[in-house]
């Protein structure tokens, strides 16, 4: 049985992953800051969820998911989902300690993590799937640091696939556009309403959409690399120039 660690599985896109593995399968190493969602998570999967609390801010246990041993010791998918966005705002309203955090998370916890797991992942010929997005291929206003980590994200991926050229190891980065999840919720400060009224008559993705690609790029041959796949919603696209104008 194949064994599949998805960082940020409490909730969204990591929580589906982690449904859809389990369902095909996999064992699953579930990872999150809030325990007592995962724990509800290995009650509806059973014994081929490991939940494990673990904050992607500190190093420390970041680097013990790779020293895991028994049964749960190989690493045949690495799925770094966990990922956050600051409030939006221009950069010169905004707050250090909310851009340091995403910073934290979504560049250096997911780097530090990727370099411990990559010689089970180079052992077993396995397979890296980074989270990006839309926002690292898109500018927009008030998203210099969340688009900027998304584009780090994605050149990481593919430049990580240079450095395991020979060794079997296949790494796509998956770049989502508008998908319904807890993201806006949380990026709103917890306001429901404000996420509701964004994705009102859109059809937006879902995170049980994605969860199926992730999956789907990990039952593919190992002799396919899926370097990026881009999705969004049909009703969404691309907005125009921006322009200003003299008062």
């Amino acid at each position: 049985m194949k064994t599949c660690l998805i960082t940020g599985a409490t909730a969204g896109i990591g929580a589906a992953s982690a449904r859809a593995f389990v369902g095909a399968g996999w064992r699953v190493i579930g990872t999150g800051r809030r325990e007592e969602r995962l724990k509800a998570l290995q009650e509806e999967l059973g014994a081929a969820f490991l939940p494990l609390s673990i904050d992607m801010q500190h190093l420390d246990e970041v680097e013990t998911l790779a020293k895991l041993d028994g049964e749960w010791a190989g690493i045949d998918c690495l799925v770094n989902n966990a990922g956050l966005a600051p409030p939006m705002a221009d950069l010169q309203d905004s707050k250090w300690d909310d851009l340091k955090t995403v910073l934290d998370t979504n560049v250096t916890g997911l780097v530090a993590l990727t370099r411990a797991c990559l010689p089970k992942l180079i052992a077993a010929r396995g397979l890296v799937v980074n989270l990006s997005s839309v926002a690292g291929n898109y500018p927009y206003r008030g998203g210099a640091v969340y688009g900027g980590t998304k584009a780090f994200v994605r050149q990481f991926s593919l430049a990580l696939r240079n450095d395991l050229a020979g060794t079997g190891v296949r790494v796509t980065s998956i770049e989502p556009g508008m998908a319904e999840t807890e993201f806006t919720v949380v990026r709103n400060g917890g306001d429901q309403a404000a996420s509701d009224a964004l994705y009102a008559g859109v059809e937006p993705m879902t995170a049980e959409d994605l969860a199926g690609t992730i999956l789907w790029v990990a039952s593919q041959p190992p002799h396919l690399n899926f370097n990026s796949i881009e999705l969004m919603p049909t009703r969404q696209s691309w907005a125009g120039f921006a322009m200003t104008r003299q008062s």
